[in-house]
């Protein structure tokens, strides 16, 4: 544990720092929500205050998709979609939204393609994630049903299924284990990702290295948060960062993991045993109504593991200029090939949650002005947004660059006259019924 008498200068100086450069990244957060700037100031501000990333990931972050592929766009029946947000329109806030979302931006996207003769993807819109729970929770049983189902659809249909086995499809599967379609790690990797699915590609949020979940080719994208109800939170840019740690979630899973320690892998209830009393550490189960207005307070926002590597607190804190915190071992980030996530965040391995004091008061301030500075670059923030309307340089044009940069596909994608690759018996057994 590190003392008192050493950590208060430290905190002193970051914090002034911090509040020094909070006006500017204030108006990055305006600019990439959607909102207006403030006018010429406020976008100097930004300009004198932000960094932009260097080398090819920030050329990557800021490329067009437009004009380097096409996407052609199945016509399926509303049951598969539209359906099941009149059903239940919770489905729309949740952060599993993105499949909604993209479905919605590719309609009136400049790569859509009527003729499928011309496509080079495919892209079957079916929300896996609207069967919900009263507690506003999807539901994942049904999902491989439902994709199943889909998928029989467009082969029966269209012929460009059957001629690549879906090599040239690209599916949103948002689920916590994405297309291994269940909320439970140990069960996700029981079940494996769906067999009908292995040859395209996913574009999912869960990502974790060496993990049956995340094959090889996948897209990794951030899950959704609500722009519009971010700007609607953003305070005063004169508010200095008055906090050092941030973070508000569950410690522990007392109704899925009763005897502890399965949950977050530990490392959750590791921060509560180790830091609930520390005052650096503002950390609680409750979720005040001032939630985004903390973290714009913060200099740390902490971003554990839950049951799944991932969660929105990593979208949060990069469009509020909070250093994310990122405690989950092998996790692999959104766009990473684009968003230099080793310079803007701070990687503690799980095992060094006690560990996590020493680890924040020893950086050096030069480190974290920067760190500040490059999460003040409006094109990062947008970069982890899907905003209606879609802006430039958003997460689903870098989705579509994601997708450009596979082009063309690979030997092998095209299959020859009566080759099939994928067996449609394969799985669980409840996955094969109908639906």
């Amino acid at each position: 544990m590190v003392s008192r008498k050493r950590w208060l200068p430290i905190v002193a100086l970051l914090l002034l720092a911090a509040s020094a450069l909070w006006p500017p990244v204030a108006a990055a957060a305006t600019a990439a929500a959607g909102g207006a700037s403030g006018g010429g100031e406020a976008d100097h501000a930004v300009q004198q205050h932000s960094e932009r990333i260097s080398g090819s990931a920030g050329d990557v972050l800021e490329d067009n998709p437009v004009g380097r592929l096409k996407v052609f766009i199945y016509d399926l029946p509303r049951k598969y979609n539209k359906k099941m947000v009149t059903k239940d329109p919770r489905c729309l806030s949740h952060m599993f939204a993105a499949e909604i979302f993209m479905h919605r931006f590719l309609l009136s996207s400049a790569v859509r393609t009527l003729n499928p003769k011309e496509a080079d993807w495919f892209y079957t819109p079916v929300y896996t994630t609207c069967d919900l729970t009263n507690a506003g929770l999807p539901l994942p049983f049904k999902s491989p049903r439902v994709m199943r189902s889909a998928i029989q659809y467009i082969s029966n249909k269209w012929p460009f299924w059957n001629r690549t086995d879906g090599a040239d499809h690209f599916f949103v599967v948002p689920h916590d284990f994405a297309a291994c379609f269940h909320y439970q790690e140990e069960k996700a990797i029981e079940r494996g990702i769906l067999p009908l699915l292995r040859r395209a590609t996913l574009v999912q949020t869960f990502g974790q290295e060496n993990h049956v979940c995340l094959k090889e080719g996948s897209i990794i994208i951030p899950p959704y948060a609500p722009p519009q109800k971010m700007q609607a939170h953003l305070i005063s840019p004169d508010t200095p960062r008055s906090i050092f740690v941030y973070f508000r979630g569950l410690f522990y899973d007392t109704g899925n993991d009763p005897e502890g320690g399965y949950y977050a892998r530990g490392a959750r209830a590791s921060l509560w045993e180790n830091f609930k009393s520390n005052p650096l550490f503002d950390i609680s189960t409750d979720h005040p109504a001032t939630y985004y207005e903390d973290m714009q307070r913060a200099v740390f926002c902490l971003c554990p593991l839950g049951w799944a590597p991932w969660s929105p607190r990593l979208v949060e804190a990069v469009v509020f200029g909070c250093i994310p915190v990122i405690i989950a071992d092998d996790i692999v980030l959104p766009f990473a090939d684009a968003i230099p996530w080793e310079e803007i965040g701070v990687f503690v391995e799980e095992k060094d949650v006690p560990k996590l004091d020493t680890i924040l008061t020893s950086m050096p301030i030069d480190d974290i002005l920067r760190k500040q500075r490059l999460l003040a670059n409006p094109s990062m923030k947008q970069a982890m947004l899907f905003p209606q309307p879609a802006q430039p340089r958003d997460a689903f044009h870098q989705i579509l660059n994601g997708l450009a940069r596979k082009l063309p596909h690979p030997e092998g994608t095209y299959l020859q006259p009566g080759d099939q690759r994928l067996n449609w018996t394969a799985g669980p057994v409840g996955d094969l019924k109908p639906w």
